[in-house]
Order: C-alpha cells, then sequence, then structure tokens
C-alpha cells in the first residue's frame, strides 16, 4: 500500500456549502455570501416564513438591491459609490471612511469633508478607482494626496486609481458641514465669502 501522507487531503465542504446547511434555503445562502451583513435578516425572515429576503447584496453598503447597484447618491455626501461586493472584499463606504484620513496639506480637513472626492467605485476585481479633485487645477498636492492615499487604503483594496477631474469645478459649497465646522474652528469665516451674481 503506498504512503499519501503527502498529498493534498480531500477537499471539506466549502464555506458556501456550511452556510446553505446553516440557513437551509440556497437563495438565502447566495445572499449571505455577497453580503455577510445580512446574516440577521435572512435569519430573521427565515424563521418567519421559511423565505428569503429579496437580494439586497449591494456591495456600496447603502441597500440599493443587487451588486452593482449603479451607484445612487446617498443622504450622506453626494459620494457616488459603486461596488461589487464580495466576502473579504471592501465595500465603496469602506473606501470613503478610510479616505477621512487623506487630510489637505492646505487647508488640514481631509478630503471628503473638503468635498473633493467626486465618485469610488470598487470594481469586480476588488480595485479602488477614486474620482477627486482638488480645489484648484494648479494645485501641486497630487503626487501628496496619492501617497496619503495609498498608505490609507494599504491593506484595504488590493490596488486603486485617482482619475483626477475638473468638471465639475470645485467650490466652497461642496464642504460638508463636518467640514464647515472644522474649518470655521480654524478661523475661516463663511459668512465673508464673496458672492457672484449670474
Amino acid at each position: 500500500m503506498a504512503d499519501n501522507s503527502n498529498l493534498v487531503p480531500e477537499p471539506k465542504d466549502s464555506i458556501f456549502a456550511s452556510v446553505q446547511n446553516v440557513l437551509g434555503d440556497e437563495k438565502a445562502a447566495r445572499q449571505v455570501m455577497a453580503n455577510p451583513n445580512l446574516i440577521n435578516s435572512v435569519q430573521a425572515q427565515s424563521a418567519e416564513d421559511g423565505s428569503a429576503p429579496a437580494a439586497d447584496t449591494c456591495g456600496c453598503g447603502n441597500g440599493h438591491g443587487a451588486c452593482g447597484c449603479g451607484g445612487e447618491e446617498p443622504e450622506d455626501g453626494g459620494i457616488e459609490l459603486k461596488a461589487v461586493d464580495d466576502i473579504g472584499r471592501a465595500t465603496a463606504k469602506d473606501v470613503q471612511e478610510a479616505m477621512h484620513q487623506v487630510i489637505d496639506p492646505e487647508l488640514g480637513i481631509d478630503v471628503i469633508d473638503l468635498g473633493l472626492v467626486y465618485g469610488i467605485e470598487i470594481d469586480e476585481l476588488g480595485r479602488a478607482i477614486i474620482t477627486m479633485t482638488l480645489t484648484t487645477p494648479a494645485c501641486p498636492l497630487t503626487d501628496l494626496i496619492e501617497d496619503e492615499t495609498a498608505s490609507v487604503l494599504a491593506g484595504l483594496v488590493e490596488e486603486f486609481r485617482i482619475d483626477w477631474t475638473w468638471t465639475p469645478a470645485w467650490t466652497v459649497d461642496k464642504i460638508t458641514p463636518e467640514g464647515q465646522a472644522q474649518l470655521s474652528a480654524l478661523g475661516f469665516n463663511f459668512n465673508n465669502l464673496p458672492t457672484y451674481g449670474a
């Protein structure tokens, strides 16, 4: 008889099979595999009526429905979030939260609260594409912001790319209320800004 101790062991049940065994429903198991945060709602609905809830596996974390919803604008800042979700993969919402740590060196406020980030997309390979602008096209800080972004996204996404855009142009109106409060604390007065007529 041959010694098989150095062979790769036979595969055990997959994680999907284990989840399906616990939930007792293939559709519910697929929903939970696509978005593990659904486990409580799937279990609750399955317990109530024996059926799985409608698909709500959006990767952006805003509960729009099926994965890759197309990026409806969320209520919390107007940043377009678009993602394909999977276990162990960051969502666009995760990237948005991480980008709060990227500070604009001139103003000392993060790029999200300054309204510099226009969109975040996670593609099917887990790469982040961030569409953002700067306060002025002549701003020399793109390299510095890209380096900061690389630091905060390390370990969160495999790769990222910043697509710099100047359309629409950034204005102070894009600063979030949190950003305005931070700038006010630094002595910036929003009431004294010039207004331009049409």
